[in-house]
């Protein structure tokens, strides 16, 4: 099934979201209709709070790229992730988000991440990933985190998008999916 996403300037994006353990009510089901739904929105990354679930669970799937072989493959749940390690110096990639549909922006993140979480089987994974993986996990976290990449723009930027972004949080938004306004 696919899933509405909030849109930016909605609460629910703000929140440090929580952990879950694996009596967690149809999260199989939650993870399949993640997925379905970041494919459909053409997207490479979803996090739960995105769909307004307030638990600590992001989907990712790059297959859809154009990328090297060992990214491509590259599709997992992280339950619960920690990012325990950052490293590298920074390097900038320019990121989108669904919940903030026609705003791409370049943004500084280290290259390689120790991290650890649960898969959707509940097997713990302690590893670390690096290139685009790492890129979209952190971007995913962030997500987990109450963060908003946009929030790591230059003042001058955040003030070139105020309007969109304004027009986002009262419902003036284009997408090709299912979106809640920012505005309950």
């Amino acid at each position: 099934m696919i899933l509405p996403i909030l849109a930016f300037g909605h609460p629910a994006l703000k929140y440090k979201a929580q952990e879950i353990d694996n009596n967690y009510t149809d999260l199989q089901v939650l993870i399949d209709n993640m997925f379905v739904t970041m494919s459909y929105a053409e997207g490479i990354g979803l996090a739960a709070p995105q769909v307004n679930k307030n638990i600590r669970l992001f989907v990712v799937d790059l297959s859809a790229l154009d990328i090297k072989e060992e990214e491509k493959n590259f599709k997992q749940a992280f339950i619960n992730p920690v990012i325990v390690e950052r490293i590298g110096d920074p390097v900038a990639y320019n990121e989108g988000c669904l919940s903030i549909p026609d705003v791409h922006e370049d943004i500084m993140r280290q290259p390689k991440i120790h991290i650890q979480y649960f898969d959707r089987e509940w097997k713990k994974h302690d590893e670390w990933l690096e290139g685009l993986p790492a890129r979209v996990c952190q971007h995913e976290y962030d997500h987990i985190e109450g963060i908003l990449f946009v929030e790591y723009l230059s003042n001058l930027k955040k003030m070139i998008l105020k309007r969109k972004l304004n027009d986002m949080t009262r419902g003036i938004v284009k997408a090709r999916y299912k979106m809640i306004a920012g505005k309950r």
